[in-house]
């Protein structure tokens, strides 16, 4: 059928997701999910909106769930954007910011959809090494660009970038706009969410997929200078003015307000990985620094691909990749205590 194709469709090279087992009995360490469910109070609230109102299209604009994240970040309503899921909200971003002729920057070592959106929307890109310890060097990025766009910590590492680098990175950059993509800064980051009233360039992304346990909702947010959002909406309105369903949005309203069980499970999680971590480094595992809920990690007696595939044999999935500078580690998700210790037994 590919003759009815447009012709920039052959060359795209699509973002291959992390393995979705069929199998339930597997012990799935592999995509970074919460081992906890959702906040009780938002799945209450989400089963509150099946009624009859499902015949009527929810709020285009999400107002309640804007709000909800204004009121925990301390920002304006005018200051965030939502969309289905941080992908669909950085898709928006990569067709509505960064398209400048010259390259975005990005490190080698990062989320894998960066490059697919640059082939989709075609954007010239540079990856940027990581340096030795695998950590962002944010002289390395003072060069022209088209826009600078990381995970905060990185993925797949988990290695954190503080604050005072990414202000130097906004100081070096004032004409381009910074993207910090958090999808994972509630595991042990400090959010860069602060700096928006100080830089009109600094966009920060985040997703209630991780933290909020709520991957399957399919909800993601941005925050930023109202000039950046703006944009955004206009990109969103000439492509889907519905993205949030009536469930979507007051789930993820109700799980920013419930804080405490938010503060609770993050806590377990980060108190699992320092327990996971130890364990790991025990068996002679060299565990890079993670400020996420995955942890990268790498044995130097054993080849990483042939570690996941006796782990999978084990009823245990991780994630490998095969990018060669990082096929010798291996991404594996912090589960409840019990997962953990189903790893730690495999690998026994």
């Amino acid at each position: 059928m590919s003759r009815f194709w447009s012709p920039f469709v052959k060359d795209l090279v699509p973002y291959v997701p992390g393995e979705q087992p069929k199998l339930t009995r597997l012990i799935k360490l592999n995509t970074n999910e919460n081992p906890y469910g959702p906040s009780p109070k938002a799945l209450e609230a989400m089963r509150g909106e099946l009624n009859d109102n499902l015949r009527l299209y929810p709020d285009p604009n999400s107002d309640r769930l804007k709000q909800a994240v204004a009121e925990y970040y301390g920002v304006s309503s005018g200051q965030v954007f939502v969309g289905n899921g941080s992908d669909e909200v950085l898709a928006h971003i990569f067709h509505g910011l960064f398209q400048h002729g010259a390259p975005l920057l990005f490190p080698d070592v990062s989320y894998s959809f960066y490059p697919v959106y640059c082939g989709l929307y075609g954007i010239a890109f540079e990856q940027i090494a990581l340096d030795e310890q695998f950590q962002i060097r944010v002289e390395d990025y003072a060069k022209p660009n088209g826009g600078i766009i990381f995970p905060n910590p990185n993925a797949p590492t988990g290695c954190l970038l503080a604050l005072e680098a990414i202000e130097q990175l906004l100081q070096a950059n004032p004409d381009s706009v910074v993207v910090v993509d958090e999808a994972y800064i509630d595991f042990g980051g400090q959010t860069a969410i602060s700096l928006v009233d100080r830089y009109d360039n600094l966009l920060v992304t985040q997703t209630l997929s991780k933290s909020r346990s709520l991957a399957g909702l399919r909800v993601g947010l941005a925050v930023g200078h109202p000039d950046l959002i703006d944009a955004l909406e206009r990109i969103k309105n000439s492509f889907n003015s519905y993205p949030l369903d009536r469930m979507a949005i007051v789930g993820a309203a109700v799980a920013f307000e419930d804080r405490e069980y938010f503060d609770e499970t993050c806590r377990q999680v980060i108190d699992s990985r320092e327990a996971l971590v130890a364990q790991l480094q025990a068996k002679g595992f060299e565990v890079l620094p993670s400020a996420a809920n995955f942890i990268f990690a790498r044995h130097p007696q054993h080849d990483a691909a042939e570690l996941a595939a006796r782990l999978r044999e084990q009823g245990v999935i991780v994630r490998h990749f095969k990018q060669a500078r990082v096929a010798q580690f291996l991404r594996i998700t912090i589960g409840t205590p019990q997962m953990n210790q189903a790893l730690v037994d495999a690998l026994g």
